[in-house]
């Protein structure tokens, strides 16, 4: 990985951060368990995570979960920020492998993005926020769990639904690998 952000980088992650605050403000929808929602915002992360790699899906997640929790609670909830990061940068880290770059997302590729995002997911939501809702916050343990997986879940079905929609509708902008039209 280039150590120095390109300007289009830097530019990608100003609007994905925009974007997951828009998403998570107006594309959400509750669940039923208290401060976990459906969040359509972890798709777009995906997506833009999977064209910009690693320290793009980082950065969109820590800064659009942070400012959104600013902006809409008052303050951010680090234990939730730092999980949105984790789940932009494991996706991002894969992006090698998902190269839809080349108008390429077949089955193949569907499968490589949904174990990934499940993954990452999984760490995320049932691990990482949990463990430091009680570290940070000292919250009750049955509860963040329960937060947790619910979250985790509502973002893998998600994900898997819209970031698979969504990969497959900007590879087929694409040219395919040794077509004549060239790459603008």
């Amino acid at each position: 990985m280039n150590s120095n952000l390109s300007i289009k980088t830097i530019v990608a992650i100003g609007i994905g951060a925009a974007v997951f605050i828009i998403l998570g403000r107006f594309g959400s929808i509750p669940t039923g368990v208290p401060n976990t929602n459906v969040e359509t915002a972890y798709a777009f992360l995906a997506l833009m995570a999977v064209l910009y790699g690693p320290l793009a899906g980082l950065l969109i997640g820590l800064i659009g979960h942070t400012l959104k929790d600013a902006i809409f609670y008052g303050s951010p909830w680090f234990s939730w920020v730092i999980a949105s990061a984790i789940v932009g940068l494991i996706i991002g880290l894969a992006s090698k492998k998902i190269n839809i770059q080349n108008g390429e997302f077949g089955n193949k590729g569907m499968v490589q993005f949904n174990l990934i995002q499940v993954l990452a997911n999984a760490l995320a939501w049932f691990v990482v926020a949990p463990a430091l809702d009680i570290l940070i916050y000292s919250e009750p343990v049955n509860k963040v769990f329960v937060q947790g997986v619910v979250a985790g879940v509502a973002n893998i079905v998600t994900v898997a639904i819209l970031g698979t929609i969504l990969l497959t509708v900007y590879a087929k902008t694409r040219p395919k690998q040794g077509s004549l039209t060239k790459d603008m």
